[in-house]
């Protein structure tokens, strides 16, 4: 499985990102694609420990049965559920939405296992640095896909 600790994933989930244009469409879902580009940055600040959302009530519940969705091969079905505190809603600068996006991916590859946060996930719960990094990239590849990238 791909993870975003290694720099070959790294670097195509770079090059897919900057195939992005600000007019590219969305294939589902109701973001753009600078909004999406946020979402993903938020996300990957909540998988470095910059934010810390609580744990949501449905996944203390059921997060822990159904966390292999995060973490298997199979990429994530379209029009899942969105936390809340991570719904990007306003409107987004494409160019710096992509930068920043960047950013957060290369600082979330650079800090490795160390700098991953052992908060847990607000619907998974508990994750390794590996289950966070997998994870990761099957969020990014999920809203990729969703913009033909």
């Amino acid at each position: 499985m791909k993870n975003l600790f290694e720099p070959e994933t790294v670097g195509e989930v770079i090059v897919r990102i900057d195939a992005l244009r600000p007019a590219t469409q969305r294939q589902w879902g109701k973001m753009d694609v600078a909004q999406m580009m946020a979402h993903c940055s938020a996300a990957l600040d909540m998988a470095s420990g910059q934010i810390n959302p609580p744990r949501v009530l449905i996944g203390r519940l059921i997060g822990s049965f159904v966390k292999p969705i995060y973490t298997n091969e199979k990429p994530f079905s379209r029009n899942n559920p969105t936390d809340k505190k991570l719904v990007v809603s306003d409107q987004r600068d494409f160019c710096r939405e992509q930068e920043q996006l960047k950013l957060r991916l290369r600082q979330f590859h650079e800090g490795g296992e160390e700098k991953c946060t052992r908060h847990p996930h607000p619907f998974f719960g508990a994750l390794t640095p590996q289950d966070w990094s997998r994870g990761m990239y099957k969020h990014m590849d999920h809203h990729l896909r969703q913009f033909g990238v």
